[in-house]
Parts: C-alpha cells; structure tokens; sequence
C-alpha cells in the first residue's frame, strides 16, 4: 500500500513530466513563430522538394511582437467605411440604406446590409448623417 509521502512524489513525478510536455510544446511553438508567415503557392511548394524547406530557428530566438499593421504601401491610409459611405450619398443624393449597399457592392466593394447599417448608425450618433423618411443623407462635406 502506498504511503501518502510515496503518493505525494508520484504526484510530483508527474507533474514534472507534464511541464517538460509543455516546455517542448513551447520551444516548438516558439520555432513556428519565427518562421515566415507566408508559404508559397501549392503549385510549386508541390514542385519544391521538402530539404528545400528553411532551416527552423533556434528555441533560444526571441518572439515576435504583434503590434498595428502598417499602411500599405500601396498609397495612402485606406479608406474607412463611414468614407465610402459618405462619399456614396454626396455623389447620389439621400438614399434607404438598402439602395446604398447595392450601390458600394456595384462599386466593386465586397459590403453587406448589415455592414452599411452599423456604419451608419454610427455615422449618425457622430452626427455626420441623419435618416429623413428612411433616406440616409450627408450632414458635413467630407475633408479633403
């Protein structure tokens, strides 16, 4: 019959095997990390062959802070969508919300009913539209 004190190492053995699970699960989370985040298409990571792949970094490398992302290089901070909006109803006139969503998705703008609503409530509690009979309107001109 075990004694509580052989109970208690037995606990303890075990624990301590648990936390060098989890230490290895860290050093191979901490590896991940500092890898790239981008892969390759299929097509050729099918054509690679797999000793091709980098060298994993080192357990001891430092991790990686997340923090804002960074504009585009592209050109200039992107537009938001009380913008779009905004712009939308200058060009058009008052219009239901539903009308300003077809008119963004024809645009080319990847947008849903709901997206619109939210951003015009939005826009309505910093007072840049009002809804006048189910028409959604412009109040200030956008800065340019």
């Amino acid at each position: 019959m075990d004694t509580s004190l052989e109970r208690i190492r037995a606990k303890i053995a075990e624990l301590e095997s648990k936390i060098e699970d989890l230490r290895a699960a860290e050093r191979v989370l901490a590896e991940l990390d500092a890898t790239p985040a981008r892969r390759a298409p299929r097509a050729a990571a099918a054509a690679a062959p797999a000793a091709a792949s980098p060298a994993p970094a080192s357990p001891a490398a430092p991790a990686r802070r997340r923090g804002r992302r960074k504009a585009s290089a592209g050109g200039g901070p992107r537009q938001t969508m009380a913008d779009v909006i905004s712009e939308a109803l200058e060009e058009k006139g008052p219009m239901s919300a539903s009308d300003l969503s077809e008119e963004l998705k024809g645009a080319g703008r990847d947008i849903t009913n709901r997206m619109v609503s939210f951003a015009l409530q939005a826009m309505k509690k910093r007072g840049l539209a009002k809804n006048v009979d189910g028409k959604w309107s412009s109040l200030k001109p956008r800065a340019k």
